[in-house]
């Protein structure tokens, strides 16, 4: 191959990547906006300085967050220079820690064969512990331990350095230890013990120390802001007092506190490695003119950043469409018919994406591209039919309708757990295999010989009574609750949140639920007056959709996923949707202390994932929690300037000035007449639904209401103010409505 010289290398950077590559052999700090070309000047940097004659490949150790991004990084070092890429300690934390620990295994305690637990594993393990220590699930639920150990581990932190506030914390903590000694005894390690145990090695053993830090001269990081705690600390070990840290990342894309990213490591390494002031990166070679300005608007509302502002070279390109829809349903249409348009035009499925805030949103939007036959794929995740807990939650309603259903029996029957376990579920399965029966009619026989069996045995038995008595939302309802799903889920911690969310989307789902209109022909015997007519129907709704093929990978499919997802991806056309209070900013983050500000930095990664055009949408009303809720636009819409938006009446799709609205904090041209909601009774000259202006508060939106002898008491949904109860008798001279 051509070896480049110095100059060919550093041919097209621009200044600021000039700045940042030919950086001297100290300490850096690279704010590398979006799109600013963060993966070119880390991989030049490094081509650079070996090209120069200041580093060997001996000499760098260059750290990524993901295994792609090592690869990636890999590549382009092979196509700039003739060197021997495997030599250079190039890769994740944890892959790194992993080739540390296997050359220092002796150092480390561990055998030479020492074997690495995935999560999967981890939780088993887990699990077998809890079984060990007589610790029922309903005591100490495994996922929730392992949590608490990955936490404890990632903050460094051992279980003899923690002190328990309350019992159960105690027992936890126990717990903690007692894995600690039993993955030590099976010579086993999981992914945060890797980097815990590289890091107090490196800390106790001065000699690997020295040699490490007198070998690694140059350290160089990507997504700096994504570090946590253990690992900014272990980075500061390896390079002690001499090696010239490259530290790249971008403080305005700190989207992951909820897996301990500290976003204050970055101000931490200014004063920690002397650096005066940081490198930024502000040309961006992504996206046109307006979506920078918008970006640029909302995240300066950030006052705990370092400051950017990107800027481009493409021209201003199209405005931003801005639609508010009448409800989801009616978002999901819109989005429909726009990436059908897009299509026409020549723009492919696959560089067109529509982001949500949750994983629970996708469902109306898929159920909207499934009967429109447009294809699409969920990226880094399920479709909402085959995600776990919906897939449990629906075995139940399965076996109300046909009891003799062995896979969703199999399923459930210790689902939460309940007590049934591997001996009971054999027992029933050699009845049902000697007598030629179902696993449900064996379960039944053995009913009263095992009380935990006769418990889920009544369970279903229950159901099937609420089946033919109430509707399909109660019996979904049931089904979610009184199983125990629901609260299982509430019990655990991490990330199940979502799995709550998606539980709740499947009640809206039922509500909305018309069996009428789903097209399919049951058994005459389930006609429309059958209460089992809905649950058949819905049951075959779902089993199709979720047996729908989803696109492969290299398929033309249109891309849907949460914007944390969207981090590092970018299209040409993407829908950002649901940007209502609550919603997004979410209600969870709100409640937490810096919560608002990392809303608003996701929202800024949302906005630079588009590069031509962008569609902000929003809907007045929302199925939550198997209830209508009335809604106001995000905050983060009202902070980019009107100049970029062009607003799309939810009927028309006319474009709405933001100059004809009566009201700043209301952008939009008029407020439809809620049309799906049933007729209003007068709350003192008011109704729900109905949007108000209050001379201290703003604008709102009625959300309920409830009669008084005198007048009524209103509770409005002020958006950044809050939600607020308001007596009529005092207020009514404050509140203006909005037609």
């Amino acid at each position: 191959m051509e070896i480049l010289s110095s100059a060919g290398l550093l041919a097209g950077l621009n200044s600021e990547q000039l700045a940042a590559v030919t950086w001297p052999a100290q300490p850096a700090l690279v704010l590398a906006g979006a799109g600013s070309g963060k993966t070119r000047v880390l991989t030049t940097r490094i081509a650079w300085l070996l090209q120069t004659g200041q580093a060997s490949v001996h000499s760098i150790l260059a750290v990524t967050f993901t295994n792609k991004a090592a690869k990636e990084m890999q590549l382009r070092l092979s196509a700039l220079l003739p060197v021997s890429v495997r030599a250079m300690w190039l890769g994740t934390f944890h892959g790194l820690c992993h080739r540390f620990l296997r050359l220092h295994y002796q150092e480390a305690g561990l055998p030479k064969t020492f074997q690495i637990l995935d999560i999967g594993d981890q939780l088993a393990v887990v699990k077998r512990l809890l079984k060990q220590l007589n610790i029922a699930d309903e005591v100490i639920a495994p996922r929730s331990l392992q949590g608490f150990i990955n936490a404890q581990k990632e903050n460094g932190l051992r279980a003899s350095q923690l002190t328990a506030r309350d019992p159960h914390e105690r027992q936890m903590i126990e717990c903690y230890a007692a894995y600690d000694s039993l993955c030590q005894n099976e010579g086993v390690v999981d992914f945060a013990e890797l980097m815990l145990r590289s890091y107090e090695i490196l800390q106790s053993n001065e000699v690997l120390r020295s040699h490490y830090q007198n070998r690694f001269n140059h350290v160089l990081i990507d997504e700096f802001q994504d570090t946590n705690k253990l690992q900014y600390a272990w980075l500061k070990l390896l390079a002690g007092e001499h090696a010239a840290v490259f530290a790249v990342g971008d403080d305005d894309q700190s989207i992951y506190r909820f897996r301990g990213a500290e976003v204050a490591n970055m101000t931490r390494f200014l004063h920690e490695f002397g650096v005066s002031e940081p490198i930024r990166l502000e040309q961006n070679y992504r996206s046109v003119g307006n979506i920078l300005t918008a970006a640029n608007a909302v995240i300066a509302h950030n006052a705990s950043r370092l400051g950017k502002n990107l800027r481009t070279e493409a021209g201003s390109g199209e405005k931003i469409r801005v639609l508010q829809a009448i409800n989801d349903i009616e978002e999901a249409h819109f989005i429909v018919d726009e990436v059908k348009a897009l299509h026409r035009e020549g723009l492919n499925y696959m560089q067109m994406a529509v982001l949500y805030r949750s994983n629970a949103q996708s469902r109306v939007l898929e159920q909207a591209l499934f009967r429109a036959g447009i294809p699409y794929k969920i990226y880094g995740g399920l479709r909402f039919y085959e995600r776990q807990e919906i897939k449990h939650a629906l075995a139940y309603l399965r076996l109300t309708v046909n009891p003799n259903d062995d896979n969703a029996l199999l399923r459930v029957i210790n689902v939460p757990a309940r007590g049934i376990g591997a001996r009971s579920i054999e027992n029933i399965q050699a009845v049902a295999n000697e007598t030629g029966i179902s696993l449900w009619q064996a379960a039944t026989s053995l009913a009263t010989k095992n009380s935990k069996i006769a418990a889920f045995v009544h369970l279903i038995e229950n159901l099937q009574v609420q089946a033919a008595q109430v509707s399909l939302p109660e019996l979904m309802a049931a089904a979610i609750y009184d199983s125990g799903l629901m609260e299982h889920y509430r019990t655990q911690k991490g990330e199940q949140q979502e799995r709550i969310n998606n539980l709740e989307e499947l009640l809206n789902a039922a509500v909305a639920f018309k069996p009428q209109e789903s097209g399919f022909d049951i058994e005459p015997e389930y006609d429309e007056n059958n209460p089992l007519f809905a649950v058949l129907s819905f049951l075959s709704t779902a089993s199709l959709e979720a047996g729908e093929h989803q696109a492969g990978q290299g398929e033309d499919a249109l891309q849907l996923m949460t914007v944390h997802a969207a981090k590092g991806l970018e299209f040409d056309g993407v829908f950002l949707t649901g940007l209502e209070e609550g919603l997004f900013p979410s209600e969870y983050s709100m409640a937490e202390r810096g919560g608002l500000e990392e809303e608003r930095r996701l929202m800024y990664v949302a906005i630079t994932r588009a590069r031509k055009r962008l569609y902000l949408t929003m809907a007045e009303q929302r199925l939550l929690h198997g209830q209508t809720h009335f809604a106001l636009p995000s905050r983060f819409v009202d902070e980019i300037p009107e100049v970029v938006l062009q607003y799309l009446s939810a009927h028309k799709n006319a474009l709405v000035s933001r100059q004809q609205t009566t009201q700043r904090t209301n952008p939009f041209h008029s407020r439809s007449k809620l049309a799906e909601i049933p007729a209003s009774t007068d709350f003192d000259g008011f109704q729900l639904g109905q949007n108000v202006h209050h001379e201290r508060f703003g604008t709102g939106v009625i959300i309920d209401a409830t009669h008084k002898a005198e007048g009524a008491r209103l509770t409005i949904n002020f958006g950044k103010q809050g939600i607020k109860e308001l007596d009529t008798v005092f207020a009514k001279s404050k509140l203006t409505i909005i037609s």
